[in-house]
C-alpha cells in the first residue's frame, strides 16, 4: 500500500474517531438539599436515552450520555421535590449543582395543646406514673403494666403477667422495635430476677390488650412497645433500697447521645418471709447501653445492648405450713436435705441504622442478636409429716426426692427492613424480617414419693418414681416475617366528625414445621362531631401464637419414664379479635379524667393446651383444642387530687377451652379482677406523697401435677394484696435554685403486703399408700418493711 494511501486512512480514521467522541459527553455534579448537605442515593435519568444512576454517600454522580439538541435529566428523591434540568447540544464535560427541596406533602409542625387520644388500639401509658410506687420485684414497666384493664398476676414477685385469657407466653415485648425475648427455664417466682426493661431508660410506654396493628409479631394476646430516650444533656439517678439498687448515667446533645444503666437486685430479705426457711442466695445483675448517634437529618444510627446475670442459690431447711379451714386445720411440716442452683445469663443486642428521605420517609435496617445459657439443678429431699391438728392424727408421712439437670442455650439473630411514610393523611409502614433460631436442650427429672415405707405409685411387686422425664432437643430453623399497614385520618361528611383507620396484613412462614400463616388486621376511631370528648373504637383481627420453643414439647410416657420431643406437625394457635370500646374525657373541679371501657371476643382454635406445674407452664405439645374469652374491661383514670396520677380497673371474663370432649376453664381463667393505684400529698405541702396499690382478683384454676388437666380441675383462693409507700422530698432542685448537683433527692418507707394476707402461690401434693392427694398451699411474700432512696441529677 502507498504512503498516500497510508495518509488517505489515518486521515478518515482521525475524522471518525473525532466523531464518535463529538456524539457522547459526561455529565458529573452533586445534589444537595436547601442546607448543601448531600443527598445520597438520588436518582439522576434520563429517559429518552435509558440511562440512569445514583448518587454517592457525598451526593456526587457522574453518567455519560448521548449528545443530542437538548437533554433532559430528571434528578428524583422520595420526600423531595423532582427538579428537571435540560442541556442544550451539551459536548465535553458537563457539572451541575443541583439543589432539591422538601417536598409539600411532609407534615407540619403539630402543637399538643390536650392529653393524647387513644384512637387505635394501643394506649400511652406515663412512665412516670408510678416511679415511687411501692415495688417487690423491682420491676417497674411491668408492674405498671399488672394494674391495667384485662391484664391480670397473681405473683408479686414475677414481672409476668396473663393478658384477657392469654398465658405469660402469648405477650410480645418489643424495645426501639425489635423484638426481645426472656429465659425459657426460669420460672413465674422466686428465681426471676430482673426483667430487660430498664425503666431509667424508658421514653414511651405503649401498650395494647388485643387488636394491636400488623407491625406487632405473631402472638395471641397483647404487644408492649418501649422506646428508650435520647437525652440532650448530662443526666443520672442513683437508687437503693433493702431489694437492691440501681445506677443511671446519660450524656447528650443533638447529635449524639450515651446511656448506661447498671441494676442489682437481691430478693433474700423478700424470701425470707416464706414459710419455707433456709439459706437463700439470689443474685441478679444487668447493665444496658443504648447509644444513638445523629450527624445530619438523614441519617440516625441507634445501638442496644444488655448483659444479664441472674443466679438464684436456695438450701433449704425447714418448712411448716397450716392450712384448711377453723373447723378443719392441717398441719404441713418439712425438714429438707440438699440445694438449688439456677444460673440465666442472656445477652442482647440491636443496631438501627435508619436513613430519612426528608422529614415523611425513612428506611431502617434492624439487626438484632439473642443468646441465652440456662442452667436449673436441684436435689432437695424432704421428710414431711401431715397431720389433723384437732386429732393429731397422721394423715401422710414420708418422703419425697426431687431431682433436675436441666441445661438449655438459645440463640436468635434476626434482620429486619422497615419502610415508613408520613403524609397529612396516611402513615404507612411496611417490614420484612428473617429469623435464625438455634435451640439445644438437655434436661432429666424426676421425682420420688414415699409414703409410710411405701414407693409412690405403689403396686405391690414393681418399684416406679411417681414422675420421671428426658429430653435432648435441638431446633435450628428459619423464620421470615413480612408484614405492611397504613393508618389513614380522614373525615366524614360532616368535617367534624374524625376517623382514623388502621389496616394491615402479617406474614410469616417457620422453617421447622412448613407454615405459612396471613393475619389481616383493621381498627377504627371516630371522634364524633357531637361530642368531641368521645372517641368509640372497633377492631378485628386474626391472631397466630407461632409455636416457638415451649409449645414444641410433645411428651411421651413408655414404662412410666416421659420423653420430650420435638413435634413437627404442630400448628400456630389461632385466635379471633373482636373488640368495640370507647374512651370519655370530662373535667371535675377542673382536673382531668377519663374513662375507658372495652369489650371483647376471641375466638381460639388449634390450642396447645398446658397446665402449671409449680408456676412453670408445662404445654402438651399438641393442637388438641379450641375454646374462648370474652369480657369487659373498664378503667377510670385521672387526678383524684390535683397534680398526681391515679386509676382503678375493674375486668370481667370468661373462658372456656373443650378437650378431650369436656369444657374447661383455661388455666388463666380470672373471672374478675380489680386494681386500684392511688397517689396523694399531705394537706399543705408537696414533700410528702402516699402512694397505695390494691389488688383484688379471682384465683385461678389448677390441677394435680403429672395428670391429665381434664380430669382434676379446682380453683385457688382469690389473691388479695394491698401496697402502700411513703415519700419524702429531702431536696427540689427543679429549677437549679441551689448549688446542689442533685435534681431531686426522695426518701421513702413501703409496707409490702399491708395486712399480711397469705396469697398462694402454687401447691406441693402429698399422696398416700391409697393414692390419694392432699394439696399443700405454698403461699407468697408476708408483710414486709422496705426503706429507699432516690437521687436524681
Amino acid at each position: 500500500m502507498s504512503s498516500y494511501v497510508k495518509l488517505i486512512y489515518a486521515t478518515l480514521l482521525s475524522l471518525l474517531c473525532l466523531g464518535l467522541n463529538a456524539q457522547t459527553f459526561t455529565l458529573k455534579g452533586r445534589v444537595t438539599d436547601e442546607k448543601l448537605s448531600p443527598i445520597e442515593l438520588a436518582t439522576i435519568s434520563v429517559l429518552s436515552q435509558g440511562k440512569v444512576t445514583f448518587t454517592s454517600l457525598k451526593g456526587e454522580f457522574e453518567l455519560t450520555l448521548h449528545t443530542a439538541d437538548s437533554v433532559v435529566v430528571k434528578f428524583s428523591m422520595i420526600g423531595y421535590k423532582t427538579k428537571t434540568r435540560i442541556l442544550k447540544n451539551p459536548r465535553g464535560k458537563q457539572t451541575l449543582q443541583v439543589v432539591l427541596h422538601e417536598s409539600d406533602n411532609t407534615l407540619g409542625e403539630v402543637s399538643v395543646s390536650e392529653m393524647r387520644r387513644q384512637t387505635g388500639q394501643t394506649q400511652e401509658l406515663k412512665k412516670d406514673a408510678n416511679k415511687l410506687a411501692p415495688t417487690a420485684s423491682g420491676n417497674a414497666v411491668e408492674e405498671l403494666i399488672q394494674t391495667q384493664a384485662g391484664v391480670s398476676t397473681h405473683n408479686e414477685m414475677s414481672s409476668q403477667y396473663n393478658v384477657r385469657g392469654g398465658a405469660f407466653d402469648e405477650n410480645s415485648v418489643y424495645i426501639n422495635n425489635v423484638e426481645v425475648y426472656r429465659p425459657f427455664l426460669v420460672r413465674s417466682g422466686q428465681q426471676e430476677g430482673l426483667s430487660v426493661i430498664n425503666p431509667d431508660l424508658v421514653e414511651k410506654i405503649g401498650f395494647s390488650t388485643g387488636g394491636y396493628a400488623a407491625k406487632y409479631g405473631d402472638k395471641m394476646a397483647s404487644a408492649l412497645d418501649i422506646t428508650y430516650k435520647r437525652p440532650t444533656k448530662f443526666e443520672g439517678s442513683l437508687a437503693f433500697s433493702l431489694l437492691g439498687g440501681s445506677a443511671y448515667v446519660a450524656i447528650g446533645n443533638k447529635t449524639f447521645s450515651w446511656s448506661n444503666a447498671v441494676r442489682y437486685k437481691t430478693t433474700k430479705y423478700l424470701l425470707g418471709s416464706l414459710e419455707t426457711k433456709g439459706e437463700y442466695s439470689p443474685s441478679f445483675l444487668d447493665y444496658q447501653t443504648y447509644l444513638s448517634y445523629i450527624p445530619n437529618k438523614r441519617w440516625q444510627i441507634d445501638f442496644v445492648g444488655n448483659i444479664s446475670n441472674n443466679q438464684f442459690n436456695f438450701v433449704p431447711a425447714d418448712r411448716e405450713t397450716k392450712f384448711g379451714t377453723m373447723q378443719n386445720v392441717r398441719s404441713f411440716k418439712v425438714y429438707f436435705d440438699g440445694q438449688e442452683k439456677d444460673l440465666f445469663r442472656t445477652f442482647f443486642g440491636s443496631l438501627n441504622v435508619k436513613r430519612n428521605f426528608g422529614e415523611a420517609t425513612s428506611l431502617a435496617l434492624v439487626t438484632s442478636a439473642f443468646q441465652t445459657k440456662e442452667k436449673e439443678t436441684y436435689d432437695l429431699q424432704g421428710q414431711y409429716w401431715l397431720t389433723q391438728t384437732e386429732t393429731s392424727e397422721n394423715l401422710g408421712v414420708g418422703t419425697y426426692f426431687q431431682h433436675a439437670r436441666n441445661f438449655l442455650q438459645a440463640r436468635v439473630t434476626s434482620l429486619k427492613l422497615v419502610f415508613a411514610h408520613k403524609s397529612k393523611q396516611h402513615d404507612i409502614e411496611s417490614g420484612v424480617t428473617l429469623k435464625r433460631e438455634h435451640i439445644e436442650e438437655h434436661s432429666r427429672e424426676y421425682e420420688m414419693r414415699d409414703s409410710s415405707g411405701y414407693s409412690i405409685p405403689h403396686t405391690g411387686t414393681d418399684l416406679h418414681l411417681i414422675y420421671s422425664l428426658k429430653a435432648n432437643n435441638k431446633l435450628d430453623a428459619s423464620r421470615i416475617e413480612a408484614y405492611a399497614q397504613d393508618t389513614y385520618r380522614f373525615g366524614g361528611k360532616n368535617e367534624n366528625t374524625r376517623f382514623t383507620l388502621n389496616y394491615g396484613i402479617r406474614l410469616s412462614h417457620w422453617g421447622f414445621n412448613k407454615e405459612t400463616i396471613v393475619s389481616p388486621r383493621v381498627s377504627l376511631g371516630i371522634i364524633p362531631a357531637f361530642n368531641t370528648n368521645l372517641t368509640v373504637r372497633f377492631a378485628a383481627g386474626l391472631y397466630y401464637q407461632a409455636p416457638f420453643f415451649k409449645e414444641l414439647r410433645d411428651t411421651t410416657t413408655s414404662n412410666n419414664e416421659t420423653r420430650a420431643t420435638l413435634n413437627k406437625k404442630i400448628k400456630s394457635q389461632r385466635s379471633l379479635h373482636l373488640i368495640a370500646g370507647m374512651d370519655y374525657r370530662f373535667n371535675i373541679s377542673g382536673r382531668p379524667f377519663k374513662f375507658t371501657g372495652e369489650v371483647y371476643y376471641k375466638a381460639l382454635s388449634n390450642l396447645v393446651p398446658y397446665s402449671i406445674n409449680n408456676v412453670k407452664a408445662v404445654y402438651y405439645g399438641e393442637n388438641l383444642s379450641n375454646g374462648h374469652a370474652a369480657g369487659i374491661d373498664l378503667k377510670l383514670y385521672g387526678e383524684f387530687v390535683p397534680g398526681t396520677d391515679s386509676w382503678i380497673s375493674l375486668s370481667l371474663m370468661n373462658t372456656r377451652m373443650k378437650l378431650n370432649g369436656k369444657s374447661l376453664p383455661l388455666p388463666t381463667d380470672q373471672r374478675y379482677s380489680l386494681n386500684m393505684f392511688f397517689t396523694d400529698y399531705f394537706p399543705g405541702t408537696e414533700r410528702w406523697k402516699m402512694s397505695l396499690k390494691l389488688a383484688f382478683a379471682d384465683g385461678l384454676p389448677f390441677s394435680a401435677p403429672h395428670r391429665q388437666l381434664e380430669n382434676h380441675s379446682f380453683r385457688a383462693p382469690a389473691y388479695k394484696r394491698a401496697d402502700i409507700g411513703m415519700s419524702y422530698r429531702l431536696l427540689n432542685n427543679e429549677q437549679r435554685g441551689t448549688k446542689s448537683p442533685f435534681k431531686n433527692i426522695w426518701l421513702g418507707v413501703d409496707c409490702l403486703n399491708l395486712f399480711g394476707i397469705n396469697n398462694v402461690n402454687s401447691y406441693f401434693w402429698i399422696t398416700d399408700v391409697t393414692s390419694q392427694q392432699y394439696a399443700v398451699p405454698n403461699y407468697l411474700t408476708g408483710r414486709l418493711i422496705n426503706v429507699r432512696a432516690l437521687f436524681e441529677f
